[in-house]
């Protein structure tokens, strides 16, 4: 408390309260009175005393909520339309039917003429789709290696983050045993279940903490992945075996192989694990779903209530509208069920008159009140709400606007997706090509710049949805005339294709329009020959 001067205490003698008062005011104003805290920082107005809040490390606000978040989420999902909404339009614009490799070797720094890096490229890319195009690459022999971006990017959004191991194992009619085998967010963790901070020895050696399965040194470093054998939720009755952990070594002790790949975007440092994507606006997609099911519900009900029967003196009958025959109702056995069926047309009895209904459903304004909670959870997913709607009703400008700025954000996260989830997975698959000598790429093996060089590669997805093509078109020719672009990266963000490729094949296509051009003319030479003979032989 402030200490009190003369005049307080004067006043505290006869007006305690009132002299209480003046000095938790001015010790009050000794925090009001500059920058953040007269405005965000401010615990005197009363406009933010009743803002709860409290702080913590990563750990504290993430990691201990993840278990909620997770199955919440998931639950959203599930039931929620705007929300598997929103997921599936992210997977479907970062990642569509799969980021598709295009080899960029450095052919300067490995000294190799244009030609031969290309013809490398192409070499490269056929046995990479051998692998990739086969479910053979599939830990689980379900899927290949595109629809597993899918299932991983998918996973990712809805849990936080995804994991996946690289294993090695041999199948016949596949030549390389590089697999993928995708891990749930909840298999990784810790091993006995609990979130606090806790030490163990592994290996003859103290491990200073595992939060959420994922054990760190004492610098924070990544050392070890602990996956569960089981998912901790599945039921313990279709699955007696007891769970057990095994732990996964980040990288390989002698070789730094990755042998765990981690897909997840930090918020904050010192962060392990990630948040779900719907994390921030949970408690508004919720609410909206509520508010949706009570529209429906109560539109349906309104739709049954047709006419009410007024009557002047009590019925001791069941009500009116109950047409449905016993033997067809849902709930027959109770006594105290009413269903409602299509309005019927009846005789009145004396002192009855009719009451039409007026309902009040569909609420006119549930579809404005609607999106505007949309736009602010559009927002928040950095998705427009034209683009979360699939409605382009606004301008031209106001739509390109909306796809432009939605398409910065997948931008950056299908560069982070392949930086976690594509780019090391080829780069393992290649080292398993080169040494089983598939592939002939000196020093590969040797020094980790010559195989940064080989394994150089750009990922093409989804191409950008064009308002109007031409004008797109025209652009495209411009900037890469200017020197601004190139028409492969053109290719690539038109129509998501390789340039490279698409040059082999129109030489083939021109070869083949050529020959059935000659062919077509050759035919007409025929044809008009005879008609030639006959005017020659009129003149002679």
């Amino acid at each position: 408390m402030a200490k009190m001067n003369l005049i307080d205490r004067a006043v505290a003698i006869v007006f305690p309260e009132r002299a209480l008062r003046r000095a938790a005011a001015r010790q009050s104003l000794e925090f009001v009175n500059s920058g953040y805290g007269n405005y965000g920082a401010s615990t005197t107005k009363k406009s933010m005393r009743g803002w709860q809040f409290a702080g913590g490390d990563a750990k504290s606000d993430i990691e201990d909520n993840l278990k909620t978040l997770r199955e919440r989420s998931r639950d959203a999902y599930m039931g929620v339309p705007i929300a598997t909404g929103a997921l599936k339009t992210m997977r479907t614009n970062v990642v569509a039917g799969g980021l598709t490799p295009s080899p960029q070797i450095d052919a300067e720094f490995l000294g190799m003429t244009p030609e031969q890096a290309n013809t490398l490229q192409m070499q490269i890319l056929r046995e990479f789709s051998l692998w990739a195009d086969s479910p053979m690459c599939d830990a689980d022999r379900v899927d290949n290696f595109y629809k597993l971006q899918q299932l991983a990017f998918l996973a990712y959004m809805m849990n936080g983050d995804a994991f996946a191991v690289l294993p090695m194992r041999h199948n016949i009619g596949q030549p390389y045993d590089l697999r993928v085998q995708l891990i749930e967010a909840d298999r990784v963790c810790s091993p006995d279940l609990d979130d606090r901070l806790f030490p163990c020895v592994v290996d003859d050696r103290a491990v200073d903490s595992i939060v959420q399965g994922i054990e760190t040194d004492e610098s924070g470093m990544v050392l070890a992945y602990w996956i569960c054998n089981q998912h901790p939720l599945s039921s313990m009755a279709a699955t007696p075996e007891p769970m057990k952990w095994q732990r996964v070594e980040a990288y390989g002790k002698t070789t730094g192989r990755r042998n765990i790949l981690h897909i997840m975007n930090r918020e904050r440092s010192g962060q392990r694990r990630g948040v779900p994507m719907l994390a921030p606006v949970l408690e508004a997609l919720k609410q909206l779903g509520r508010y949706t099911d009570a529209e429906i519900t109560a539109a349906v009900i309104s739709a049954m209530f047709t006419v009410f029967i007024s009557k002047k003196t009590p019925s001791l009958g069941r009500p009116l509208g109950e047409v449905i025959p016993p033997n067809q109702q849902i709930d027959a056995q109770d006594r105290g069920t009413i269903e409602l069926a299509a309005g019927a047309i009846i005789d009145l009895n004396e002192n009855e008159e009719v009451q039409f209904a007026d309902p009040k459903h569909p609420n006119t304004g549930f579809d404005a009140f609607s999106t505007a909670i949309i736009r602010q959870i559009a927002s928040a997913l950095e998705i427009p709400s034209e683009v979360l709607m699939k409605q382009f009703t606004a301008s031209y400008s106001a739509a390109r606007g909306a796809l432009n700025e939605f398409w910065r954000t997948c931008d950056m996260m299908r560069s982070w997706f392949v930086d976690d989830f594509c780019q090391p997975i080829y780069e393992e698959w290649m080292t398993e090509a080169v040494a089983t000598g598939r592939i002939n790429a000196p020093g590969f093996l040797t020094d980790p710049a010559i195989k940064k060089a080989y394994t150089s590669c750009t990922w093409n997805g989804p191409a950008r949805t064009n308002l109007n093509p031409v004008q797109e078109v025209d652009a495209a020719v411009k900037r890469v005339g200017a020197g601004f672009s190139t028409a492969d990266q053109e290719t690539a963000t038109m129509n998501g294709g390789n340039y490279a490729m698409n040059i082999r094949q129109r030489i083939i296509e021109a070869k083949q329009k050529k020959e059935v051009d000659d062919i077509a003319n050759g035919e007409t030479v025929q044809n008009r020959q005879p008609n030639g003979d006959h005017a020659a032989q009129g003149k002679e």
